[in-house]
């Protein structure tokens, strides 16, 4: 018998669902990657990615965004980036995960590579956020920024210290990478981005004589302390029981506030700044809207 017509429809329905799924594969394959860095960093990076994804898999959503937000350039390309940004369900503490890449040639000569992961939880929990970035603009040299950024003021609320950065014993981490010479504190130029961290981030520069050394101290030093932090964040604040949720319907709306007008205010001094110099208006007009729709701030 002839195939119905309801069949060619499951039949071309099948088939393009296919092809989302492949084109859903190659780009979540092309911001894996990490393509402009060394071994060590992407190693790196596609651990803490893959930890995230794997544990917290059955919380998250599929990636929604459309192919020329996920990865994109600039007009000249000269500039390349990779956008990854997986919703929490909704019955989930996880908002979202977001994970980044970019890639600039300047005109000096030099390459800037940014490869970044955070973590955001939504108002069901008080608990820190998650976020590591490492911004390199030479072979030996680079920025870490690594920590679980508080959402409550901690003057206010010193059992929320305790819990999440003295019982964890947090700062450890940045005071044994202290200790290597390579290794200083970073200030930010940013007066937000400093009071954005908690009191035990690790925001620090590390300039190393070769290339071959920085790569031993992010092997050998950078990464264990980058799985330990996700650990704590897993174990300690993207569980959805006990201790993290929060408890009245005013705390719950104070969080939302905070952390919409954090992640508002990101975005101004970050994104709407350097993106339209990177890749031009057109490319970041587009991306920035897709980010604050994830972000919940359009």
């Amino acid at each position: 018998p002839k195939p119905s017509r309801f069949s060619n429809r499951l039949t071309v329905q099948a088939q393009f669902q296919s092809m989302e799924n492949q084109n859903d594969l190659l780009l979540r394959q092309k911001f894996m990657e990490f393509p402009y860095v060394s071994p060590t960093r992407r190693e790196l990076m596609v651990d803490l990615m893959s930890t995230l994804e794997d544990r917290l898999h059955s919380q998250l959503l599929p990636c929604t965004l459309p192919p020329d937000v996920r990865n994109f350039k600039n007009p000249n390309g000269s500039a390349e980036a990779s956008l990854h940004i997986r919703s929490g369900e909704q019955s989930s503490p996880i908002d979202f995960v977001i994970g980044s890449w970019i890639h600039v040639k300047i005109p000096t000569g030099v390459s800037l590579n940014i490869t970044s992961i955070s973590a955001f939880l939504n108002s069901s929990t008080e608990a820190p956020n998650f976020v590591v970035e490492l911004i390199q603009s030479s072979p030996t040299s680079l920025v870490l920024i690594l920590d679980l950024p508080h959402r409550k003021d901690l003057v206010r609320h010193p059992d929320y210290l305790q819990t999440f950065y003295q019982d964890t014993a947090l700062d450890t981490h940045r005071q044994s990478l202290l200790k290597l010479p390579e290794i200083k504190p970073y200030d930010s130029p940013s007066l937000f981005v400093r009071s954005a961290f908690s009191p035990t981030a690790s925001m620090l520069k590390i300039d190393a004589e070769e290339g071959e050394r920085l790569e031993e101290i992010l092997r050998d030093h950078v990464s264990p302390a980058a799985k330990q932090v996700l650990e704590v964040w897993l174990e300690r604040c993207a569980k959805e029981e006990g201790e993290k949720r929060v408890v009245g319907e005013e705390e719950k709306l104070e969080l939302e506030r905070r952390d919409k007008s954090f992640r508002r205010k990101s975005i101004e001094e970050d994104l709407d700044l350097q993106f339209p110099r990177m890749f031009g208006d057109e490319v970041s007009s587009r991306v920035i809207h897709a980010i604050k729709e994830a972000f919940g701030v359009i």
